[in-house]
């Protein structure tokens, strides 16, 4: 199998250590799905990737919900889209070539969340830094 990796990178740092650390992660799972794989390896780094989304994603609205940014339902829609696209994933990959599924990780991490981070998690930052919660994130 053979893609490339999804890249990290320090243009899509948003200044929240906790949250840069948790982005980092996840394309860190993502890049796991290079290299020669079986087909229960790379179901089980799609599920350690699934359930580190949930968890990212679940901490993130709470740092939303404390600094009361007035867009976190749009938000939270967005994770919801983002976490029905793992899940369908998660459901048809059994039916997908290795190839298939490195594709289709690469196209959630490399375009979905690297384009989510850039567009709606920066415009969060804002509301964090000025409820004084940066700490958190």
């Amino acid at each position: 199998m053979s893609f490339e990796l999804a890249e990290w990178s320090p243009k899509i740092e948003v200044g929240l250590p906790m949250i840069d650390s948790q982005h980092r992660q996840l394309f860190d799972l993502a890049a796991t799905f290079t290299g020669d794989g079986d087909q229960i390896r790379i179901l089980k780094s799609l599920a350690m990737l699934t359930d580190y989304v949930k968890v990212h994603f679940r901490e993130e609205e709470e740092l939303m919900a404390a600094c009361n940014y007035p867009d976190l339902e749009a938000h939270r829609r967005l994770h919801g889209e983002f976490r029905r696209m793992l899940f369908d994933l998660l459901e048809n990959a059994k039916q997908m070539t290795l190839d298939e599924i490195a594709d289709e990780v690469k196209y959630l991490i490399n375009g979905w969340f690297y384009n989510h981070i850039l567009v709606a998690d920066f415009q969060y930052v804002p509301s964090v830094r000025t409820a004084n919660l940066a700490h958190r994130g």
